[in-house]
């Protein structure tokens, strides 16, 4: 078995796991909150900045590293990464002046040092390039510090494990993900999935905005996957298309996080029927160091 695959069904229990982790380090209601990281990392950055707004705790910016406005004032700024030894996290995280906390799967690593102070996460760190649970286990610890229901997530990641694809990898030539609000980050994660482990063509948009333009590529052996509810009328437009639309039936909604990780299991299934190693995938490194910068 791949070590993706493993640690992709390890989720439910590495997710309970950081809500035992119940820390007063967490960013506090009324704070103006940055939260920064590279590629996966950013991404799950993007979907607690949205939902943390959401549900009313305060101004929430998501940046990656290597673009965090310079002078701009926040009461904390939160770095998540994996490895702890991201160049573009480092070097933010040792030149800013405001407090900063570091959610890390490696507490040795440089950014662990270079914070304020760190949430370790080592139990959800990795053996794969590709990242799935360091990152989703990150993403339950901040849901859980804004008085989330993560029992109730846990039994839905139980359920996207055992639940048949809704895709076929065999007969499926490009897929687009979609998302509203916190899931466009996931949208956008779920993507870099297909494309990392599988060297697969996948997008990802803000559903509403699959109109303008992005529609133009639904065909027929292409698919388009709604995380969350999608906007009125827009699976029939996608159906008109001949493009296979994905959507929870009323009723039926996971959690759009649990959907990440039928979307996780996908690009594993994408990955095997094209021959390829999702533990090796071309171009990747575990962590990207730089030398000249």
């Amino acid at each position: 078995m791949p070590h993706i695959q493993a640690e992709i069904d390890s989720q439910p229990a590495t997710w309970a796991r950081a809500t035992a982790l119940a820390t007063d380090l967490l960013p506090r209601r009324g704070q103006r909150v940055a939260v920064v990281g590279c590629g996966t990392s950013w991404f799950m950055a993007m979907a607690y900045a949205a939902r943390r707004e959401s549900l009313g705790h305060g101004e929430t910016d998501a940046f990656q590293a290597s673009e965090f406005p310079q002078g701009r004032a926040y009461d904390l700024v939160v770095a998540i990464t994996r490895s702890g030894t991201t160049t573009e996290v480092v070097d933010l995280l040792a030149g800013l002046s405001a407090p900063t906390l570091a959610i890390v799967g490696d507490p040795a690593g440089p950014a662990a040092a270079a914070a304020g102070a760190t949430v370790a996460l080592p139990f959800a760190d990795e053996r794969s390039v590709v990242q799935t649970r360091f990152a989703t286990t990150a993403l339950a610890l901040l849901r859980a510090g804004l008085g989330e229901d993560v029992a109730a997530l846990v039994d839905d990641a139980r359920r996207a494990l055992d639940a048949p694809l809704p895709l076929d990898p065999a007969a499926l030539e490009q897929v687009t993900f979609l998302g509203r609000g916190w899931a466009v980050g996931l949208a956008y994660e779920a993507a870099l999935k297909c494309r990392e482990a599988a060297a697969f063509w996948a997008e990802a948009y803000q559903a509403m905005d699959y109109r303008h333009g992005p529609i133009a590529i639904a065909a027929p052996g292409r698919a388009v996957w709604s995380f969350g509810p999608p906007p009125a009328g827009l699976a029939a437009e996608v159906t008109a298309t001949g493009a296979r639309f994905v959507g929870a039936a009323a009723g039926d909604t996971l959690d759009p996080m649990a959907e990440l990780i039928l979307a996780q299991r996908l690009a594993v299934a994408l990955a095997a029927h094209r021959g390829l190693d999702p533990d090796a995938p071309r171009n990747l490194t575990r962590s990207v160091v730089l030398d000249d910068r």
